[in-house]
């Protein structure tokens, strides 16, 4: 059946929302795919859905392709689940938290991995049951603290999440590449440009962790990558710890450094007081230095852990002084617990951390560590090595102390990779230096291994008729992300632009003009598109000028569109290709050939 404007549920608007921020945003609101209900949170239009549905349609077939199952699992779900995971505390502020009316627990899920473990562990007990893999394509709800930027980060949004079970390694190896395949033919139907790059595993562990990035400048991850064929994502990025240095003789020595609380200020106090450094004395960044630079000190920053069950630690990261701490880093670093910058009520509490000049030695011994005068952890970063020697805090008002020696001097409760990737850096497998560029998750394949499976008792009966613990895999893919990052890619500055594969219709017939044979002719034309296998988006609406059904097509985005108007009565139509602009006049059963090719 031919869908007509003239009773379709769309209104466009002609100016953009006053929230949005990226392309994809103002778009699908104005072009009347979504609708703003609350901040992350949107209403899906007829227009909106359709995408959404051929998206799906192509996720669908390809994890069919690959063997998989699909379940629907619910979206409330009962507290006992994840109590037993460990995951109702360690997502803390992240998920939607409820109680029924008898005041039992419940939460919007963030992710079913416990519910696809304990669906298995009900229907399933032998070896001879799997591999199995079952996937689902359902909305999740985290309580995101800044949601933006529309679809691509909201507090609700669509996912698919598969999940492997094998009960042994090289079985999971196999499932593992059959999900990684399936997920290089979608985003190569899908004709989006994607990077797979090494991810953290997280508290979870397991072998093997890989997220699919598409680059894209409102991208709100970066990655690393070098030209001998490295990717990884920040967090999992390994600094190339440098080899150690000959522990010199010597003591530190400490100076006065009056207004110098910053790196810049040190530094700069350095080069006018004290005399040049020796080569390489603070490691690689250092070697072949004229001149004292922010690499020859020993930056302390101070950070408050909030742990799970609410205590606050403070805990100190030493590392270069021409390195910043890393946001993303070091959450992952940390987790589960929250971390944040010291406050002056942290520095209240400890006396013993001078700021601005904080050190790890005094010439009354260790100040930082659990070892210490402090008592505070003290964790330093890879380039921290045996025998570098550092200008860093006396731990006294305006003084500062050099030739500070990592294990001469002072040591380290352990080493923390949390400094910032810079472009240059070298990339841990010896393939070169990388660059850094911004990126979209848009899928990610992770080997569990065994953690929900023990948590919640998932095993099975091997061929010796012992019980193993089973392992699983989880796979998934943003939905509703893949879509916004679609509109980013496909748009001009008259409207959207969708691919084929993608597009809510395959043509948008336009009746213009007050003649009658043309809206009879588009009537004729549009009936005969679908009788062939198209989908068609028919602008019936009386008495709406040309300007504003041409404005409405180049808004919607279908790229093939049929004008009829002033050639009607002699048969000629202009078929528009919205992604060239190109227009071309030919006749009305040309037009059909054409269009069903």
């Amino acid at each position: 059946m031919v869908t007509r404007l003239s009773t379709y549920f769309l209104r466009t608007l002609r100016e953009d929302p006053a929230d949005a921020e990226v392309t994809s945003h103002r778009l699908l609101v104005r072009a009347g795919y979504i609708r703003r209900a609350a901040p992350g949170i949107f209403t899906w239009l007829p227009l909106g859905l359709r995408v959404k549905a051929k998206l799906e349609q192509i996720i669908r077939e390809e994890m069919t392709g690959a063997g998989a199952f699909e379940v629907h699992f619910p979206a409330l779900l009962p507290r006992d689940p994840y109590e037993e995971s460990g995951r109702w505390t360690s997502y803390g502020d992240g998920i939607f938290r409820l109680q029924d009316r008898k005041g039992a627990d419940y939460l919007l899920a963030p992710t079913h991995e416990e519910m696809f473990t304990l669906l298995v562990k009900d229907l399933y007990s032998s070896y001879k049951d799997l591999p199995l893999t079952i996937y689902q394509i359902q909305d999740k709800y985290r309580d995101e603290a800044r949601p933006r930027a529309g679809l691509l980060r909201g507090r609700e949004f669509t996912m698919k999440d598969a999940y492997s079970f094998d009960y042994t390694d090289a079985g999971q190896d196999v499932s593992y590449q059959s999900q990684r395949d399936a997920y290089e033919r979608i985003f190569t139907r899908l004709n989006m440009e994607y990077v797979i790059v090494a991810a953290d595993n997280g508290l979870m562990g397991g072998a093997r962790s890989e997220e699919f990035l598409h680059p894209i400048a409102v991208g709100e991850d970066t990655f690393v990558r070098s030209a001998g064929g490295y990717a990884a994502n920040v967090e999992a990025f390994a600094t190339v710890v440098p080899e150690a240095l000959p522990i010199a003789d010597g003591a530190p020595v400490v100076f006065d450094s009056p207004g110098t609380p910053t790196i810049e200020t040190l530094v700069a106090h350095t080069n006018e007081h004290l005399e040049a450094p020796a080569r390489g004395i603070a490691g690689p960044a250092t070697d072949g230095a004229q001149q004292w630079t922010a690499a020859h000190t020993l930056k302390n920053v101070v950070l408050a852990l909030t742990h799970l069950d609410g205590t606050r630690e403070l805990v100190v990261v030493g590392l270069p002084g021409d390195r910043d701490i890393d946001d993303k880093r070091v959450e992952v670093a940390f987790a589960p617990a929250d971390v944040e910058a010291a406050t002056e009520a942290d520095f209240a509490k400890h006396p013993g951390l001078v700021k601005g000049y904080i050190g790890p030695w005094s010439p009354d011994g260790a100040v930082l560590g659990e070892e210490s005068t402090t008592g505070i952890r003290y964790l330093v970063d890879p380039r921290v090595v045996e025998g570098t020697a550092w200008v860093t805090g006396a731990n006294e008002h305006e003084k500062h102390a050099h030739s500070v020696v990592y294990g001469r001097d002072f040591t380290a409760d352990g080493v923390v990779d949390v400094s910032n990737v810079r472009a240059g850096d070298p990339a841990p497998d010896g393939s070169g230096p990388v660059e850094l560029a911004r990126g979209m998750e848009i899928g990610h394949v992770f080997q569990l291994g065994r953690f929900f499976a023990e948590k919640l008792g998932l095993k099975v009966l091997d061929e010796n008729g012992k019980l193993v613990t089973v392992t699983m895999g989880s796979y998934g893919i943003g939905v509703t992300r893949i879509l916004a990052i679609l509109a980013e890619l496909n748009n001009d500055d008259r409207g959207l632009v969708w691919p084929e594969s993608i597009a809510p219709f395959d043509v948008h017939v336009v009746a213009t003009g007050r003649d009658a044979a043309a809206f009879d002719l588009a009537e004729k034309l549009s009936v005969d598109l679908e009788s062939a296998g198209r989908d068609v988006l028919l602008d019936d609406r009386p008495k709406v000028s040309p300007g504003v059904k041409f404005g409405d097509a180049e808004l919607v985005g279908v790229p093939k569109i049929l004008i009829v108007g002033r050639g009607a009565a002699e048969g000629q139509v202009e078929l528009w290709d919205r992604r060239s602009g190109e227009r071309t006049t030919l006749a009305a059963a040309e037009a059909v050939a054409a269009l069903t090719a």
